[in-house]
């Protein structure tokens, strides 16, 4: 059913470049976007996987702090874990690195929890205003841990590909397509909260990153690492 609506949007695609342009993709065209599709849904799906979801309690407990008035901001931060995660995954895909992978799942649970408790014990101070440099270098370095934890996978999915580069383009698209609309939720579930339900932002911020660190824990104590 997927692949069937995939093919249909493709086709009207071209059509609509064919009736302004008066251009219409041809066979090769058409499998350069069917694998670039690939490439970015590959990197949607890596974040919005539902058995990994990881990566959105650390995409959660990022944006929770901030307001829609503060979307340059998020972006930036948003950005700098994409950066951080495709640059983990460069420097694999090249072999450049190779790390413990037990080491790497305990360790990214660790980065959620730091960052959730940073929000609790920061809610209301302004913290993150104040201390921004310190919140971009570590964002971007959660993101190479995080990056770290896919890389085995990601070495798979290029294997012996020339194209290695440009794989890792159309996939940290992916990601960031997926990281903008789950932090565009948390927003926007924060605005309706703060203004329809009437909490606070401190207790916004308190409540959703204590339930982050209720969940974490567990992936944490349940790590192999510490078997």
């Amino acid at each position: 059913m997927h692949k069937k609506t995939f093919k249909f949007k493709q086709e009207y695609l071209g059509f609509i470049l064919n009736c302004i342009f008066g251009f219409y993709p041809n066979k090769l065209q058409k499998t350069m976007f069917d694998n670039f599709w690939f490439h970015v849904e590959y990197g949607i799906n890596h974040v919005l996987d539902i058995n990994a979801y990881d990566h959105v309690l650390f995409l959660i407990v990022l944006a929770v702090p901030y307001l829609f008035k503060d979307w340059k901001r998020v972006l930036l931060l948003v950005t700098l874990f994409t950066l951080g995660h495709t640059l983990s995954l460069v420097l694999a895909a090249y072999n450049v690195v190779s790390v413990n992978g037990q080491l790497v799942e305990f360790l990214i649970p660790i980065t959620i929890l730091i960052v959730a408790l940073f929000n609790v014990f920061t809610a209301g101070k302004g913290a993150q205003k104040e201390k921004v440099g310190v919140l971009f270098f570590s964002t971007l370095f959660f993101g190479l841990v995080h990056g770290l934890g896919f890389a085995r996978e990601f070495r798979m999915l290029v294997g012996q590909s020339d194209n290695k580069l440009v794989t890792l383009i159309e996939f940290a698209l992916g990601i960031e397509i997926a990281q903008v609309i789950i932090v565009f939720v948390v927003l926007f579930l924060g605005y309706i909260m703060q203004t329809v339900f009437r909490f606070s932002k401190r207790d916004w911020i308190m409540v959703i990153s204590a339930i982050v660190v209720g969940l974490v824990i567990p992936m944490i104590l349940g790590s192999d690492f510490l078997a």
